[in-house]
């Protein structure tokens, strides 16, 4: 009950600002073309107290940013608390949607009914995660996927491959779940039409990662459509 009128309201926030998404499209097609980016983007940071996954702010190159979460960039972030309903379903950010697939869809799922395999949490608790907290879920997920011997994961009762090297079916829900993020957001959209040409780069090292894990590029691909879409 309490979910349906979350939805609601953010379904009704989401139609009165559907003009003034419009109207910034518009008006940031300007300003990203004579873009005078916030210095802070590029702010350095001391390298012996972050974290090691961390590519601080001040590695980009110039015509480069990293999407730091230092910063109001941070917000593009997967990890980002960025309220936002896809497909009928309340997510509190894209993490806790990417990683709420790998957990049962109900207790029929073979998922619930493997033996031996114990669940933290319930798929609909890891959808209102946001965060570490999220990724934490995941990698108790990883586990049992392994322990099962399943490369796979589960939306709306459909197996989609997850670790792919194809731009297939879960890069395409991911991609359309980050897209329905900045929709819903005005703050999202705002942000990301704001870097205007320049290169997004994520703010940790990604290594050899399927295309799905590249938030940025993905970023990048959904600035021009946006723009595309305003002319």
């Amino acid at each position: 009950m309490g979910h349906d009128i979350v939805r609601s309201n953010l379904f009704n926030t989401v139609m009165k600002n559907l003009a003034l998404h419009i109207l910034f499209l518009f008006s940031t097609l300007t300003f990203a073309a004579n873009a005078d980016y916030p210095a802070h983007w590029w702010q350095e940071v001391d390298r012996q107290t972050a974290p090691g996954w961390e590519v601080l702010p001040q590695d980009a190159k110039e015509g480069e940013v990293i999407l730091s979460k230092r910063n109001e960039l941070g917000i593009l972030s997967n990890f980002a608390a960025t309220d936002f309903v896809y497909k009928g379903t309340l997510y509190k950010s894209v993490e806790g949607f990417w990683q709420s697939l790998k957990y049962p869809e109900s207790q029929d799922d073979m998922r619930a009914t493997f033996e031996g395999i114990e669940w933290p949490y319930s798929r609909a608790e890891v959808e209102l995660m946001t965060g570490f907290l999220a990724k934490k879920a995941g990698g108790y997920a990883n586990a049992n996927m392994r322990e099962m011997g399943i490369d796979w994961v589960t939306f709306q009762g459909k197996k989609i491959k997850f670790w792919t090297v194809s731009k297939g079916v879960h890069y395409r829900l991911i991609k359309d779940a980050l897209r329905t993020k900045a929709i819903q957001n005005p703050k999202v959209m705002e942000i990301l039409l704001s870097t205007g040409d320049l290169k997004l780069l994520p703010d940790h090292i990604m290594g050899d990662a399927p295309p799905a894990w590249f938030y940025n590029k993905i970023w990048m691909e959904l600035r021009k459509e946006f723009r595309e879409q305003a002319q």
